[in-house]
Formats: structure tokens, sequence, C-alpha cells
């Protein structure tokens, strides 16, 4: 049996005439009857009674197009829900995502992806740069937006989503507090709080870089998991801390926010994802991510 055999006996039992069935069919009479034929020996059973005009459907028939509507109907659903999927339109996405993607480019993201494909479930877990790549690797997440220089580039793919500023988190009584402008080399002398090497690695290398660029190794007093702890370390006069522009949007009691002299100093935020993930949801993800990467400014703190 196969679906035609339902598709020609719900026609038959709908206009309970063969010609007009084979007429909306666009089929001959003689194999529509054929088939209908084969149908009912297949089943075992009478479908219509033939020898009563009108053409009449048994009892047998009656409940068999019952169940005849319900299996196209599902085969139909079946169809177009395979397509929206294929179009990415519906399906389940997991994001990993840093704290400073919500402070710039994920919110626009989500956003947009949602009132586009409201049927994809999506499902967000924050976590640091080095559990994001290493959840990649173990498909526990789609993708993730992060800061990192070190990828699996035989496993990963990954694209840029965003370059911005890093400005200097100063504790509200330090002296640097008073100018418009703060070379980074004046931070030579300051205890640093920076990102765990382990998880924020890639952050944590690029502020080393930087430091170094200026000509001296920060003096690393503390570490913290998120950069909320590490803001929070500064209002409390731990020291100061390098940080994306974005971060500034948390305005954090004790903390003063300070441009640094030299803007040419930039991170840049990636977001990272399997080689052979081909999922069309993921794709329609990313490419939303690459329209969505240039349309977040961020603005400098006020000098």
């Amino acid at each position: 049996m196969e679906l035609r055999h339902l598709k020609y006996f719900i026609t038959v039992a709908e206009e309970l005439n063969f010609t007009r069935a084979a007429e909306r069919l666009h089929i001959a009479q003689p194999p529509l009857s054929q088939q209908i034929g084969d149908l009912e020996a297949e089943l075992g059973v009478k479908l219509f009674e033939r020898s009563k005009r009108p053409l009449r459907l048994t009892s047998a028939g009656l409940e068999f197009l019952k169940e005849a509507r319900l299996i196209l109907s599902h085969v139909e659903q079946a169809t177009r829900l395979a397509q929206r999927v294929s179009r990415g339109e519906v399906g389940r996405l997991i994001v990993g995502f840093n704290s400073s993607a919500t402070q710039c480019v994920l919110p626009e993201i989500l956003t947009q992806f949602r009132d586009r494909f409201p049927k994809v479930e999506l499902v967000l877990r924050e976590m640091d740069s080095y559990n994001q790549i290493q959840s990649l690797l173990d498909n526990q997440i789609d993708c993730g937006f992060l800061h990192s220089q070190n990828f699996d580039r035989d496993n990963l793919n990954y694209t840029s989503v965003l370059k911005e500023p890093v400005i200097v988190a100063l504790p509200i009584t330090h002296p640097l507090v008073k100018e418009r402008l703060v070379p980074l080399n004046k931070l030579a002398g300051e205890s640093f709080i920076l990102p765990v090497h382990h998880t924020g690695q890639g952050f944590y290398s690029q502020v080393i870089n930087l430091c170094q660029l200026a000509g001296f190794t920060p003096n690393i007093v503390q570490e913290a998991v998120w950069l909320q702890t590490v803001l929070g370390l500064v209002a409390c006069g731990v020291g100061v801390a390098i940080v994306p522009a974005s971060m500034q949007n948390l305005q954090r009691k004790g903390v003063v926010y300070k441009t640094l002299q030299d803007e040419t100093f930039e991170i840049e935020m990636v977001v990272a994802w399997r080689k052979e993930d081909l999922s069309p949801v993921l794709h329609e993800f990313l490419h939303l991510a690459s329209l969505v990467q240039n349309s977040c400014a961020i603005p400098l703190p006020n000098t």
C-alpha cells in the first residue's frame, strides 16, 4: 500500500463516482478502478458497494476513510515540519556566551532571531571562553560568543562579531579618575585584577599583550571568574582592571570608567561553532549574527 492508494480511495469516497474521481485526480477511470480493487484485495475487505447506485461505502469503508484521512493529515504535517526544519524555521539551538556578549551584540541578535524564528527553542548558557570551547567540542552547545585566541582550528570555525575598545576601570578614590584620558603606561605600577587565566584565557591573554605593547607586564594581584566580579573587586579598591568598553553598561557603585589615551587598543569577540555542524537553524543564526555584527557601536566613557 502506498500513499497514492489512500489519496485515490479518499477521492472516490468523496465523489462516490469513479468517473468524477478520475477527473479530479487527472487519471483515466479504468486504472483508478483497478487501483481501488488492488487496495481492497490487499486489505481483504470491500470498501465500496458497487452494485448500488450511487456508489456507497461499506461499513469497513467508512471506518477506513476516517483513518486514511488522519494518515494523510499526519503525512502532510510531517512534510511541512521537515521543510521548516530544513529552512531553519523550527528546532533547538544551544548558545554559549560570556558576560561581555550580553552587554553588546547578543541582545540584538537574540531579539531579531526570536522575531524571525519564533518556533526555534533558544537555550542560553553563560560560561567562560575555555568552557565554551570544551562544550563545543563535546557537542554540549551549538555555538558560543567568546573572547579567545586559542582555537581548535581543526574542528571549529569562528568569525568576528565585534571589535571593541578596552577601557580602564578604576576605584572611585584613584588619582587617575581626575584625568581626561589615561595613558596605558601610567598603569605600570598598579595592581591588576584579571579574569582567571584558565577560564578567561582569551581576554586574559589580550590584556597581557596590550600591557606589554605599552612597555610593562601587569602586576596581577587577583583573578576572578566573571568580569562582573572583577568590577566588584575594583569597587573594593583591590586594584584596577582593563575591561571591554561594553562593560561600562554595568554602572557599578564605586567604579569609574576612563578612556585609554591610545584608543587603538581593541579586543575581539567571535562566535565559534563546530565545522561539521550543518544544522539549518545554526546556519540561520550565524547569518543573522553576521548582519548584526556592525550595528553595535560601543561608546567610550565621557571624558
